[in-house]
């Protein structure tokens, strides 16, 4: 079966595309802790980040570094955190996430609502 971010990878769900190399993916989440909070995918599929091949998996960070660089000279933030999880989908990934604080990391309080509008004027901020 495959994940929700395989199937934005082949194009079968939409997405918000921050940035794309011939490996990887940035996307804006739909369901943020704040404005600007951005999945970066490795295009193959891998359920947990750790098994992936070395340069798969250096690629992955350099991409992430990028995009986080961006996201950083957009988005007002004290830092671009960066977030592990991989429990939510099988597929793995980094959250990129502008924050004031610690506090802004919260994954149990409410995501933030956003319309089409909002996304789209996020992403013409931080998209490359």
């Amino acid at each position: 079966m495959s994940s929700v971010f395989s199937k934005i990878i082949s194009g079968d769900i939409s997405c918000y595309k921050v940035a794309e190399d011939e490996y990887n993916l940035a996307f804006l989440d739909i369901n943020p802790l704040k404005e600007g909070h951005t999945l970066v995918i490795p295009k193959k599929n891998i359920d947990y980040i750790f098994d992936l091949d070395n340069d798969s998996y250096m690629s992955l960070w350099f991409f992430a570094k990028k995009t986080a660089d961006n996201i950083y000279k957009k988005i007002k933030c004290k830092r671009v955190a960066i977030v592990v999880l991989g429990l939510e989908v099988p597929h793995a990934h980094i959250h990129l996430i502008p924050i004031e604080s610690e506090k802004d990391l919260d994954f149990n309080k409410e995501r933030l609502s956003f319309s089409d509008f909002d996304f789209k004027n996020t992403l013409s901020l931080i998209s490359k």
